[in-house]
């Protein structure tokens, strides 16, 4: 689930914006007035999106841009003369008058980028180094050797240790090598 933030410097584009996304079933995490508000809410959540104007009562979209996290991204309402050349990375724009089918798919086009981005980096985290494999297989040696374990044996107990201790099965393996190597 995306964490969506609604940002404006009027209290009444940002509840106007809101009651679209939720009458069309999308939940809205915070809605905010100044670029402060929303760095505070971003630090709640790993990634999202902040849907604002060109000016918050604070600061404009670009420095609150600089400051969000890697995982935010701006969806900017705001005429195309507001965007300089171009817009930044990270930044979507949406150019005035709104209309409710262009905000509902642009958000869901985010959404699923943001989210199609946070997979990837949950599975290439996932994925052992050639150190952390090389790691494992050596640990399950030295357990077959000096405890006679098969090798199905050695990797449930690097499974066990790893579980019961909230580490990675590479930490567990690097904890066996570590006290089995005295």
């Amino acid at each position: 689930m995306t964490n969506i933030i609604i940002a404006f410097s009027k209290r009444e584009n940002a509840v106007n914006i809101r009651n679209i996304l939720t009458r069309s079933g999308i939940r809205v995490s915070a809605v905010c007035l100044t670029g402060s508000k929303v760095l505070q809410h971003t630090e709640i959540w790993s990634q999202g999106i902040v849907i604002c104007g060109a000016r918050l009562q604070d600061m404009p979209y670009t420095e609150l841009k600089e400051l969000l996290p890697d995982g935010f991204e701006i969806l900017l309402i705001a005429s195309s003369d507001r965007w300089v050349d171009s817009l930044p990375e990270g930044i979507v724009g949406l150019p005035p008058p709104l209309r409710i089918y262009d905000l509902l798919n642009t958000v869901e086009m985010m959404s699923q980028a943001l989210e199609s981005r946070r997979r990837k980096r949950r599975e290439a985290a996932r994925r052992r180094s050639s150190g952390e494999l090389q790691a494992i297989e050596q640990a399950k040696a030295l357990l077959m050797e000096r405890n006679g374990m098969s090798e199905s044996e050695a990797h449930r107990y690097l499974q066990k240790t790893s579980m019961e201790g909230g580490r990675s099965m590479a930490e567990s393996a690097q904890m066996v090598l570590t006290l089995m190597e005295r």
